[in-house]
């Protein structure tokens, strides 16, 4: 199980993984077009990107001929839920604090916020209901 701190990224990694969430699979190739380019990035910057996203964790890898094509390990809600429990543990005091934290941050950048994670606690408990 990785562990929040292994899960630090840098902006490149972060763009990397929201580019593969956004649009899926691909290759160096395909990632240097999508973000290498418009960011005047090199291939390589990108392939040790993916690389050390690999590494982590966070990719999965499979090769095609000469090229290895890289997709998401987890999803972006897994990830940030990992992200969530590793700084919930390193401020301790449970879960208490981090919910308080988040539905404070949910008034804060929009009143609509609370009525989504209403309707996604609805859904949790719906599934959970389901799981018994």
């Amino acid at each position: 199980m990785l562990r929040f701190r292994d899960w630090s990224l840098g902006e490149l990694e972060v763009a990397v993984c929201n580019s593969l969430w956004d649009a899926g699979e691909t290759d160096v190739r395909g990632m240097h077009e999508r973000i290498g380019v418009p960011r005047g990035i090199a291939s390589n910057t990108i392939q040790s990107a993916l690389e050390r996203l690999y590494r982590k964790g966070m990719l999965h890898r499979r090769k095609v001929s000469h090229a290895f094509y890289y997709a998401p390990a987890m999803t972006r809600a897994a990830f940030a839920a990992g992200v969530l429990d590793g700084v919930a543990s390193a401020l301790g005091g449970g879960a208490q604090p981090l919910l308080a934290a988040f539905v404070e941050h949910a008034e804060q950048i929009d009143p609509a916020a609370l009525d989504q994670l209403e309707a996604l606690v609805r859904s949790a408990r719906a599934r959970s209901d389901h799981k018994e």
